[in-house]
């Protein structure tokens, strides 16, 4: 994946670089995990499991779109509850989290805090919403019968 990523002109930004790998990636630094490139730019950091990864991103996410990988059921729906995020997708891009793709109509404003209305509040100012979204993904999802 880093050698194709590495063709379209992604720069790769990581935890860990392994010499003998043909494809090149820069050492990533603290700066690099809370950065939103807009950019063809792609940290990744290599994690022990799912409690580390939902550590990773409750340190450094953003709380607006965060997105899992993954094959099995379990840890799917463990993301899905335990992230801390308006929008949280599972085999799906983090490109989908948009107000018009989530039929709210014409994207006005973002919002990265719980409680966003200043002044006086009614019932719908003092609601906040948290988006579930499946992806097909090219694996699919399966639940794990271990």
């Amino acid at each position: 994946m880093a050698e194709a990523l590495e063709k379209a002109g992604v720069v790769l930004r990581g935890c860990g670089a392994d010499p003998g790998h043909p494809a090149r990636l820069d050492a990533a630094t603290e700066k690099d995990w809370h950065e939103e490139y807009l950019d063809l730019i792609l940290a990744v950091r290599v994690v022990d499991g799912i409690g580390e990864a939902i550590g990773h991103i409750e340190q450094y996410g953003s709380l607006h779109t965060e997105s899992i990988v993954t094959r099995d059921y379990d840890n799917a729906q463990r993301f899905l509850r335990e992230v801390n995020s308006s929008t949280v997708l599972v085999n799906a891009s983090t490109r989908f989290s948009d107000g018009f793709e989530l039929g709210l109509g014409a994207e006005i404003g973002i919002s990265t805090t719980k409680l966003h209305a200043f002044g006086p509040m009614g019932l719908e100012e003092l609601t906040t919403q948290k988006f579930i979204i499946y992806g097909s993904g090219r694996s699919g999802l399966t639940k794990n019968r271990s």
